[in-house]
């Protein structure tokens, strides 16, 4: 797979005249999710929240304990849908040149010429993100939201598509960097990357016993493409909300405001966040207009990482998902 040396598109595109129609995308990307299967058990929702935000163009922040395999279904995805992928530790030392890049002195030419760092692919894995500190992390910021990066005062453009899918841990918060609200509104969908049931969790270990070896994606095949995702993105464009959808949206990131229980509410946004996820599911649902399930189907996903609870809500044991559940029982389902 050949990367253009200064943004562009990575992997290889069809040919012209032969680009797939909505319905043959959504097949194809329907598809990911048994892909992804043969290396991953369970976790199809996580699956559906990164093509949601692949068709949305938008971050993904996926928080699980460690041992929940967010790295190999990041791969896994990567791999079946064509895109080059790169995974980045985040670590307390790590400085922002070893994510964007830097420039570098030729000594056959005397010259300064830059090296590309990770950022420079499609789908980047940004492993413990909040191990980094505020400088690399505001270095990352550019890149997720402007799609480019600065180096010596020189914009360059990063691939298309390009999305961040960070991770971090729930349960150890020792060395860690916690992200600004600034950064974490950043991100379309913060999704949750459970333990596995117990039928599941057997499932796992009988793979393993048989010889899987989760570093070896050769079994996986590319069901879907760059184009697949292009001419998703193009019908997801198309799917209308009505007035009463746009409505509920609102009052839905209003009520969150006036929560006595939280202290930040959901931002105008984290609003244009709910209604893009919304479409999306509505356009994977084989619908071409949005309903109030879906917008309640991604309410979580799209808003629990925007809230911040107030401490004494903490201590009474209030949850994000929890107040947004509780919200969402509390304002008026159009009809």
């Amino acid at each position: 797979m050949t990367m253009p040396q200064d943004g562009g598109r990575v992997g290889t595109p069809f040919a012209a005249g032969t680009a797939p129609d909505a319905n043959t995308a959504r097949e194809a990307l329907g598809s990911l999710r048994a892909e992804v299967s043969k290396a991953v058990v369970g976790q199809d929702a996580v699956v559906t929240g990164l093509v949601i935000a692949l068709l949305c163009r938008g971050h993904v922040l996926l928080e699980g304990v460690p041992g929940v395999a967010k790295t190999l279904l990041v791969r896994t995805l990567a791999a079946a849908l064509s895109l080059d992928f790169k995974r980045v530790q985040f670590t307390p030392d790590l400085m922002p040149g070893d994510v964007t890049g830097s420039l570098i002195y030729d000594a056959k030419t005397s010259e300064f010429e830059f090296r590309q760092g990770p950022v420079f692919t499609n789908l980047l894995l940004a492993d413990e993100i909040n191990r980094t500190p505020p400088k690399t992390q505001a270095a990352l910021l550019e890149a997720m939201e402007e799609r480019q990066i600065s180096v010596d005062g020189k914009p360059r453009k990063l691939p298309e598509p390009f999305i961040v899918a960070a991770t971090q841990n729930p349960v150890e918060y020792e060395g860690t960097y916690q992200l600004p609200e600034a950064q974490l509104d950043r991100f379309l969908l913060k999704l949750t990357v459970p333990l596995p049931p117990r039928d599941q969790e057997i499932a796992v270990l009988e793979r393993h016993a048989l010889g899987f070896d989760p570093r070896d994606l050769s079994h996986v095949k590319a069901v879907a493409t760059i184009a697949d995702l292009d001419a998703g993105r193009a019908a997801v464009s198309q799917v209308h909300a009505g007035p009463e959808v746009l409505g509920y949206i609102v009052d839905i990131a209003r009520a969150t405001r006036q929560s006595p229980s939280l202290q930040l509410g959901v931002s105008p946004r984290g609003a244009t966040a709910l209604l893009a996820g919304a479409r999306a599911w509505a356009w994977l649902s084989g619908r071409s207009y949005v309903t109030p399930d879906d917008v309640k189907a991604l309410a979580r996903p799209a808003t629990r990482h925007r809230i911040q609870l107030r401490p004494e809500a903490e201590l009474e044991g209030a949850t994000a998902d929890g107040l947004i559940d509780a919200i969402l029982a509390s304002v008026p389902v159009p009809r």
